[in-house]
């Protein structure tokens, strides 16, 4: 099995290390099951899907790949929740900087996405993909 997705958000949580997040190995391997042929993964991270800063047992790991946006959760006991934006359903993408933690929120036809309890460090330049 390849192991791409959970090695970048394991590099993501390294390099923010305040992120609250957990089981990530669970997490990626349901984006890595359900990746296409011929999909690349461009950028993983992990957070919270929610819009809670006190909400912290709901974490998602967010994957960013050359074809769409893949959110995905493993259930504790079993099953799993996958959720996919693909470029036309996105609409648009803000980013909130609090004192310690950020928010990001994807806007979708469908739905607002909300990412919280992200690491906020100082500028610098990002990661090459």
């Amino acid at each position: 099995m390849n192991n791409d997705v959970y090695e970048k958000v394991l590099a993501f949580k390294k390099r923010y290390p305040s992120t609250i997040a957990w089981r990530l190995k669970a997490h990626s391997k349901v984006v890595e099951k359900h990746l296409n042929q011929g999909e690349k993964v461009l950028y993983a991270f992990a957070g919270q899907k929610n819009n809670h800063f006190y909400d912290i047992i709901s974490t998602h790991v967010f994957v960013i790949t050359n074809k769409r946006l893949i959110i995905a959760t493993k259930r504790v006991l079993f099953g799993y929740f996958l959720y996919s934006i693909t470029p036309d359903m996105f609409n648009d993408l803000t980013v909130y900087s609090g004192l310690i933690w950020g928010k990001v929120q994807i806007d979708t036809i469908k739905e607002v996405v909300f990412l919280s309890l992200i690491h906020i460090s100082e500028p610098t330049r990002p990661e090459p993909i």
